[in-house]
């Protein structure tokens, strides 16, 4: 296998990886003790992943990955509008261990801010997502929405009938950080908005493997919602771009 066949997977993995860094790193500064982030609230934390978003898709396509998924949601999404179902074996692994690695990255960046941090759960919010209201059924329906705008609003944007001649260069990372922003401000109360199975499942692992101070349950339990919820929405959100005849 040559490098250029490579340098898709190695997008994926640093730009996820950038995503994670950034946007769980918001969160750990508002959200760790002794942080002079610390209490920095939602807007600060909505725009963040904004910007997380944007700088992990422009780093993977630097690195030559013209699709910079960076969430194994938009991949299945792909695979079902294109039929590249090889993006599911090369596109998601990467996807899932840049995450895991970025979290760990967070980690070792807030090192001395853990052990300060009485509160669990806050803890266990730098690195994965929880319910505000724990419903199950109704927390994988917000995940569903969630996902379901994402994907729908970022094929329309890219639509050849909002931009016939191709989006302008360098214009579509900030597109898509500012519709990640938008749904994170309209929609992401619920659930903290995962829409993005590997920005939940590589950070969860983190949590459940290091050695972080006063560390509480990763909470398993809830794992499958922003893994299912957001393969589920998208799923949808293909099925009406095709019946509506957006592509």
């Amino acid at each position: 296998m040559d490098s250029s066949s490579l340098s898709p997977a190695i997008g994926e993995f640093v730009g996820t990886f950038v995503l994670i860094v950034l946007g769980n790193g918001v969160v750990a500064g508002a959200l760790l003790k002794r942080s002079k982030a610390e209490n920095a609230g939602w807007i600060s934390i909505t725009a963040a992943w904004g910007i997380a978003v944007l700088a992990g898709v422009a780093v993977s396509a630097a690195l030559g990955d013209s699709d910079g998924h960076l969430n194994p949601a938009f991949t299945v999404a792909s695979v079902m509008m294109t039929g590249h179902a090889e993006r599911l074996w090369t596109y998601i692994p990467a996807q899932i261990l840049g995450a895991l690695c970025g979290a760990i990255a967070v980690w070792l960046h807030y090192k001395p801010h853990w052990e300060l941090t009485e509160d669990k759960g806050a803890k266990q919010a730098c690195f994965c997502t929880a319910p505000a209201v724990d419903k199950p059924l109704w927390n994988l329906v917000s995940e569903i929405v969630g996902t379901f705008l994402l994907v729908l609003i970022a094929t329309a944007l890219f639509s050849k009938r909002i931009a016939p001649a191709g989006v302008a260069p360098g214009l579509g990372p900030i597109l898509v950080g500012a519709l990640v922003w938008g749904i994170g401000l309209s929609l992401g109360g619920t659930t903290g908005y995962a829409i993005n199975p590997a920005r939940d499942l590589g950070p969860r692992l983190a949590h459940s493997l290091l050695p972080i101070a006063g560390k509480g349950d990763s909470g398993w339990g809830y794992a499958w919602v922003p893994v299912f919820g957001p393969v589920i929405g998208a799923a949808l959100a293909v099925a009406v771009i095709r019946g509506l005849g957006m592509l």
